[in-house]
């Protein structure tokens, strides 16, 4: 039996360098709704619904991750994936829907303009 361990209760963050930070930040609200840290404390900072996080290290030539100077990759819950498809794609950016249904929900994925991957995930029950 494993000794009981103390448990983080969430993401409190996710911190990454950018070549273009300001842009980055306006992409990722005008395009997603993600608003990022706020200026002041008065200020409420972009808040989740909770759901299910998954946490995966993969190797350092996954493809799934994108190309070896990639390192990371983001996966976003949503609601309706169509809906949020189809205002990306309204807003002239490339996503590329999963077809297929798996046990646990559909799927999509997009690049940010920095080509840092996006993946979009509608969470579902098994069917």
């Amino acid at each position: 039996m494993l000794p009981s361990v103390e448990r983080v209760t969430g993401i409190g963050g996710f911190f990454f360098r950018a070549r273009d930070p300001d842009a980055l930040k306006v992409w990722y609200r005008e395009r997603l709704g993600v608003n990022t840290v706020p200026e002041s404390y008065g200020e409420r900072p972009w808040r989740q619904q909770e759901g299910d996080t998954a946490f995966a290290p993969f190797a350092l030539d996954s493809e799934m991750i994108g190309p070896p100077e990639h390192t990371w990759m983001i996966n976003f819950r949503v609601s309706d994936l169509e809906a949020m498809v189809d205002q990306l794609r309204a807003a002239g950016e490339e996503v590329a829907v999963d077809p297929e249904r798996y046990p646990n929900g559909r799927f999509a994925e997009l690049r940010d303009p920095e080509g840092n991957g996006i993946q979009l995930w509608q969470p579902m029950e098994p069917a």
